[in-house]
């Protein structure tokens, strides 16, 4: 039977996850996690500081991943109340990395508190990459994301990445559980971490603002001018029959008329129902349609499909088998050329292929997205040129939250393209993936455009300031220049290696404070 203060350690769970969006109380998560890391400090054993781990994460997921039940709402192969089953089996599953950070640090900082601190801000690091790559990993919500909105303190993670930016919030929360808690059996100790955890702010900060910016100068000079639509097609009527011609109406009227200056036009994920690349009449048209709305110089990106099919020789004919399909988008001119499609790499499990399909169908389960055919994965991080308007790199929808996964690092982009479809996830979802897009384009530098179909819509400049948006569930676009890109930031040269070398330099600290005598 869990104790009483398993409960309180799976409320503050449930009240921290308010530092995301859309709330963004971020100072409650610092309060919220000063007091859950006292708690689990106070275990008497390490299956108590296990299970008080674990009770947090449940809390802090079930709300910051709510929106995931909203998603049901749209498919008829299973039951509405489904989706709260959803969120709530997969924030055990996850939990099971905030109680491994909580472990971690009770076996290894018994006895002093300074140790304590340090060693979980160093495991939290470790535990929140790993849920970001096991079993193809979901990246959502990283605790660094509760400052993607909070001006100096997010630009750290251009240094340290969003993993090192959540170390640093799991030691900020440590260092005021010291005053809230009274953890003071060893005052040295504790002025000791203050000091050394001042220092390491200091330094990073110091860095970040002040040594990189050195190493490149930053352009201030505006790029090619850009037009984003958001057309507001509710997922209710992406697929609904003879809904296709007003949808693409409510996409021309917002492309709006040529001018005389060229235009990049960035249409959201799954713009069109068109099988672009395919013969037959009804590709052609798919393709004419579009490329009449382009000036003679103005470019397109948009979302489509393309379908895999299995060709087999008969003797007097050719049978053609779907056997798959792929989440992409294509680059067209205004002569009806694809100039290149970009394949979703990181499909989302239960969304766009069913895991174990065999077993989990025979269950009665399947996957969110309309059809009987899974989507299969493209290569990766590619960038591709588009004629007069740079070098686009491109991450669909949930691609975007995996930090320091976003780009080709060989053939570094001059902005990211994310076009997205969060009309599935409610009021709390599109926030969220905003913020996670702004960090990205902080980690590397580089402006990041959205396009959604019901929004949030943005235009993110290399800083991660949001220029233009589109407000969820309005119709409109943006037309603006896009942003420039700065030189490559220490994490886009680097990576992940750099939150590891700062939860190894945390844990050596730790190791120095264990063996320091009392």
């Amino acid at each position: 039977m869990p104790s009483r203060w398993t409960y309180i350690a799976f409320a503050l769970g449930l009240v921290s996850a308010t530092g995301f969006a859309p709330l963004d109380l971020w100072p409650l998560t610092l309060i919220c996690l000063a007091a859950w890391m006292h708690l689990v400090w106070k275990a008497d054993t390490l299956k108590t500081a296990l299970a008080r781990g674990y009770a947090f994460g449940i809390g802090h997921f079930i709300v910051g991943l709510n929106w995931i039940a909203g998603a049901f709402q749209y498919q008829d192969a299973m039951p509405v109340w489904l989706g709260w089953i959803a969120v709530v089996a997969l924030s055990f599953y996850i939990a099971i990395y905030p109680a491994a950070a909580a472990g971690l640090a009770w076996r290894w900082g018994r006895g002093r508190p300074a140790a304590f601190v340090l060693f979980f801000a160093a495991a939290w690091v470790v535990t929140e990459w790993l849920r970001a790559v096991v079993f193809t990993g979901f990246a959502w919500n990283p605790l660094g994301v509760v400052w993607a909105t909070v001006p100096f303190i997010s630009e750290i993670s251009r240094t340290i990445g969003t993993y090192g930016l959540s170390g640093l919030i799991v030691l900020s929360g440590g260092l005021l559980g010291y005053r809230v808690n009274r953890l003071r059996d060893d005052l040295g100790v504790e002025r000791s971490v203050a000091a050394f955890s001042l220092v390491v702010a200091l330094a990073v900060i110091w860095f970040s603002f002040v040594i990189w910016p050195m190493f490149g100068e930053r352009s201030d000079e505006n790029g090619p001018l850009i037009r984003v639509v958001q057309p507001n097609i509710g997922q209710q009527d992406k697929y609904e029959p003879g809904y296709d011609a007003i949808n693409f109406d409510k996409l021309k009227r917002l492309t709006g008329k040529p001018g005389p200056e060229p235009r990049l036009i960035l249409w959201p994920e799954a713009a069109i129902p068109d099988y672009l690349d395919e013969k037959g009449g009804e590709a052609r048209y798919g393709r004419w349609r579009i490329a009449a709305l382009l000036g003679p110089k103005d470019m397109i990106i948009t979302g489509g499909v393309k379908r895999e099919f299995k060709v087999t020789r008969r003797a007097n004919y050719i049978e053609r088998d779907l056997i798959g399909a792929r989440n992409n988008v294509w680059a067209m001119t205004p002569n009806q050329q694809l100039l290149w499609r970009y394949d979703k790499a990181h499909l989302v499990p239960y969304g766009e292929y069913l895991p174990m399909k065999p077993l989990l169908s025979a269950i009665g389960l399947s996957r969110l997205v309309p059809g009987d055919i899974d989507f299969w994965p493209g290569p990766g991080p590619q960038s591709y040129n588009v004629p007069g308007f740079g070098k686009v790199g491109l991450q669909i929808c949930y691609e975007i939250v995996f930090s320091g996964e976003v780009i080709d690092r060989d053939n570094r982009p001059d902005f990211l393209f994310n076009p997205s479809n969060d009309a599935w996830f409610g009021a709390w979802g599109p926030p969220q993936h905003l913020a996670q897009a702004r960090l990205r384009a902080i980690e590397e530098g580089i402006p990041i455009v959205r396009a959604t179909p019901t929004g949030i819509s943005a235009v993110i400049d290399a800083d991660g300031r949001v220029l233009n948006s589109i407000p969820l569930g309005e119709a409109g676009f943006i037309e603006t220049h896009m942003p420039t890109p700065h030189p490559p930031t220490l994490f886009a040269r680097y990576g992940n290696i750099l939150p590891f070398a700062f939860a190894l330099f945390l844990t050596a600290i730790g190791v120095a404070l264990r063996r320091r005598p009392r």
